[in-house]
């Protein structure tokens, strides 16, 4: 399989403030993402997860080591990724679907033509009839799937989702995996995907990858072999799902202990 993103020898410090010692964020991490594939990433709070988001994304710039798209070294990575952060960041005067039409106009489509292209979606999103809605008149999943579907219009293959459903309710969250998964399914983007959900990352994932504690590196790369479509409670039940949380968890639970005794 094609690797759409490769991560080499990554570094990131970031220089201190009032003359102290730089603080070093990753240290050397190497990690692979194939075409269409689903890959999660699990680690401490404070780990660098969302520093690697941001450097893949093109927001920040590493201080080391290398980033391979295609096969390809990367040049301008900012605007070549599809990044969708912990919050949904809907702007609260402009409608669901301007909302979500918004990529596309960036991208250089016009008003029409955008507004068009998110409404013919709406219906697969769970959205159809709330058009015109205001963010703030629909719940937080609904929120949720209006700036997911912001993101997928962008066009880009590459996905970068940070906690996309850390602030809904269990339940909700649930709704929220099983349909993203059908999604991933019909479109076949490659996903990374950030959080600190360890049952979330196997039911969703092709591989897991857990990082230390800070300096942020790989600790942990766990392939998850169930079939796909997989259904939540069938899968969440399997025997060997309850082995590869506890896998994912012991590198956890160590880092855990190292900062408590730090």
């Amino acid at each position: 399989m094609t690797a759409r993103l490769r991560t080499e020898g990554l570094t990131k410090s970031f220089a201190p403030g009032g003359g102290g010692e730089a603080v070093r964020a990753l240290d050397g991490l190497d990690m692979e993402i194939g075409a269409g594939e689903f890959v999660s990433i699990v680690g401490p709070s404070g780990c660098g997860k969302s520093t690697l988001f941001n450097i893949i994304a093109g927001l920040d710039r590493p201080s080391g080591g290398s980033i391979l798209l295609d096969g390809r070294p990367a040049g301008r990575l900012l605007g070549q990724v599809g990044y969708m952060p912990q919050n949904d960041l809907m702007m609260p005067w402009r409608s669901l679907l301007d909302n979500a039409a918004l990529a596309p106009v960036l991208g250089g489509a016009g008003r029409g033509e955008a507004r068009r292209r998110a409404r013919a979606e709406f219906p697969r999103f769970g959205l159809e009839g709330f058009e015109d809605a205001w963010p703030s008149q629909v719940s937080g999943g609904m929120r949720q799937r209006a700036a997911l579907l912001r993101t997928f219009l962008a066009g880009h293959e590459l996905m970068l989702l940070d906690e996309p459903f850390g602030a809904l309710d269990a339940l909700t969250r649930q709704e929220m995996q099983q349909w993203l998964l059908e999604i991933w399914q019909a479109d076949r983007k490659t996903i990374l995907f950030v959080t600190h959900d360890v049952e979330e990352a196997l039911f969703l994932s092709d591989r897991v990858y857990v990082m230390s504690g800070r300096p942020g590196r790989i600790e942990l790369c766990v392939e998850v072999g169930f079939a796909r479509p997989r259904q939540l409670e069938e899968t969440t039940l399997d025997p060997e799902f309850t082995e590869l949380k506890r896998r994912l968890l012991e590198p956890l639970h160590r880092a855990t202990a190292i900062r408590g005794e730090a």
